[in-house]
C-alpha cells in the first residue's frame, strides 16, 4: 500500500554537541538525512515525502538533495519552534487527504522497509500504527536519586518512528492539540487523547535516533555491517 512521509528536520540536536544540525552530520562520510531519504527513495510504494526544515537552512537541504539525487521529496515546508510545529506544517502539505502518511525522524536512518510496510498496512486497518521494541532493561522509578520502585516491565514498550495514521486522524488530532496548546511527546499521544486506539507493530533495535555522540559509533558499525551482508 503506498504511503506518504513526513519528516521534521528542523531541530539542532543540542545533545549531539556538533555546533550544527545532526542531520548534516557525516555517517560513512553521507549526511545522516540523506541516509534516511535513502530508505524511501529506494521504496516504490513512498509516493513522496515532505521535509520541515529551520527556514535558514532549505537552501542547505535543496543543495544535499541535488547533490545526492534524491527525487521524491515533494515539497520542503518551515519547521515550527517545536517537532510538533513542524510536522503539523508538514502534514498539511501531504497532497493526498485519504493517504497513508508516516512521520518519522530524520535522525533515524536504520529502519527497514519490511517494517515499514507492515506499518503501513496496520494503519490502513487502525486509528493508528507505531513502531516499537519491548524494553529490554530493568526500569526504576526515581525520585531525587532514591529508587521508588521497580516498575513491572512487562508491559513496556520503547516506541521509535515511522508512526502512522491516516491524513485526515492526524490532522484532526494536531488541530486539536493546537486548539487545546497541548504539547505531545510524539504524535501518537495526540491521537491518543482522541480516545483512538494506536497499534504496536514490532519494529527493530538497530532502528536507533542518532542523538548524542556516541550513538554515531554505533551507526558506523551498523552501517559495516549492512556493508558485509551480515
Amino acid at each position: 500500500m503506498d504511503y506518504y512521509v513526513v519528516i521534521p528536520a528542523a531541530g539542532q540536536g543540542k545533545r549531539m554537541n556538533a555546533g550544527m544540525n545532526k542531520l548534516f552530520i557525516p555517517l560513512n562520510q553521507i549526511p545522516v538525512i540523506i541516509h534516511t531519504l535513502n530508505v524511501f527513495e529506494q521504496d516504490e510504494h513512498c509516493k513522496g515525502v515532505i521535509l520541515a526544515v529551520n527556514e535558514n537552512e532549505v537552501n542547505l537541504f535543496i543543495e544535499l538533495i541535488r547533490k545526492y539525487h534524491i527525487k521524491n521529496v515533494l515539497k520542503i515546508v518551515n519547521g515550527g519552534k517545536e517537532r510538533q510545529n513542524s510536522v503539523y506544517n508538514g502534514l498539511k502539505a501531504v497532497p493526498d487527504e485519504d493517504a497513508i502518511v508516516l512521520i518519522h525522524d530524520g535522525a533515524r536512518p536504520f529502519i527497514k522497509q519490511p517494517i515499514i510496510h507492515k506499518l503501513v498496512n496496520s494503519a490502513s486497518r487502525n486509528e493508528g500504527a507505531i513502531v516499537a521494541v519491548p524494553m529490554k532493561d530493568t526500569i526504576k522509578a526515581v525520585q531525587n536519586n532514591i529508587v521508588e520502585k521497580t516498575v513491572e516491565r512487562s508491559s513496556l514498550w520503547s516506541v521509535q518512528t515511522p508512526q502512522a495514521f491516516r491524513l485526515s486522524v492526524i490532522l484532526d488530532a494536531h488541530q486539536k492539540a493546537e486548539d487545546d496548546q497541548f504539547l505531545g511527546t510524539d504524535d501518537s499521544s495526540l491521537v491518543e487523547r482522541l480516545g483512538k486506539k494506536v497499534h504496536i507493530v514490532l519494529g527493530d533495535y538497530e532502528n536507533i535516533k542518532l542523538t548524542t555522540p556516541e550513538d554515531l559509533i554505533y551507526g558506523e558499525a551498523i552501517l559495516a555491517k549492512y556493508k558485509k551482508g551480515r
